[in-house]
């Protein structure tokens, strides 16, 4: 089974970092006092934004030559999340940052129970089928979705969520991708989603926009460019899901590429790269490309 589909299970411990009082520039290597991290400054971590072509995010700051992915940013965009794992992390470690006075600091981190996403009110921090709200500066227990969602049968890695309470997740055990919408406050047993999106191998972490107008996933089709390639269909008039489009080559490589989120803001797609054998690191994109992909009517 290939290494984008690994999910390691997890005791879900949070470790505050205490903040700390930090000056110089954004790529600086001076190293502050609580982590391995130089300081960085502004919008999006401190990085150049990233062009029409993907390329590393934070290359040897958050991507480095270990296992790093699984980049989001929380809505209000001034809290930054990854999962890592390589040197002192010998497991799977969402690490969290907080820009505070225009310097992003590390503040937390945790053994990763569930690969991560947020709703887009930004109130819950989704975790395969579980979950933590947020409560002031902090989040709560990791909390199950329910026995709906928390079967042994189904094996959950990924689930996002739209701004209607749709929620869209892959199920590895299976391998598939399913749905369940909100209706009158509850979620409706989720359905295997249609051929246009559960079509290929290793079909996983799905990215459904806040307003359901298109949805990301990975899968390795034929026609692709080797390994796992980002996917993205549109919603159509009638309600229905369009033909699945490869992203192309300024985003898929001959690696595997997969995990893709977009910015709360919808400016960048960030996403997974395998660059070689045990060192992914995360790649964004100017999020145009959604629009350049739609068909046009």
């Amino acid at each position: 089974m290939k290494a984008v589909f690994s999910s390691i299970v997890l005791p879900s411990i949070l470790f505050l970092g205490s903040a700390l009082m930090m000056s110089g520039n954004s790529y600086s290597h001076e190293k502050n006092s609580q982590d391995e991290f130089p300081i960085l400054k502004g919008p999006y971590m401190g990085q150049k934004p990233s062009g029409m072509v993907a390329e590393p995010f934070a290359p040897g700051i958050i991507s480095k030559k270990s296992w790093d992915g699984e980049g989001i940013f929380a809505p209000g965009m001034t809290e930054f999340y990854f999962t890592t794992k390589g040197g002192k992390y010998a497991r799977r470690t969402v690490i969290g940052f907080r820009q505070e006075n225009n310097i992003w600091t590390k503040y937390l981190e945790f053994p990763r129970n569930g690969e991560t996403a947020f709703s887009p009110d930004g109130k819950r921090w989704h975790m395969a089928e579980g979950y933590k709200d947020r409560i002031g500066d902090g989040w709560s227990e990791r909390k199950s979705l329910g026995p709906m969602f928390d079967r042994k049968d189904w094996g959950i890695m990924r689930l996002t969520a739209s701004a209607k309470g749709t929620y869209v997740f892959d199920d590895y055990k299976n391998k598939v991708i399913r749905i369940s919408r909100l209706k009158n406050g509850e979620h409706q047993t989720p359905k295997k989603m249609a051929s246009v999106v559960n079509t290929g191998e290793w079909t996983a972490h799905p990215f459904i926009a806040a307003d359901e107008s298109y949805l990301i996933w990975d899968s390795e089709r034929e026609g692709g460019f080797g390994g796992n390639d980002l996917y993205i269909s549109y919603r159509q008039k009638d309600g229905s899901w369009g033909p699945a489009i490869n992203m192309g080559d300024k985003v898929n490589s001959d690696r595997e590429d997969f995990y893709a989120s977009v910015t709360p803001d919808g400016k960048y797609m960030l996403f997974n790269r395998n660059v070689a054998d045990g060192n992914t690191d995360i790649y964004w994109v100017d999020a145009q490309i959604i629009e350049t992909l739609r068909p046009k009517l």
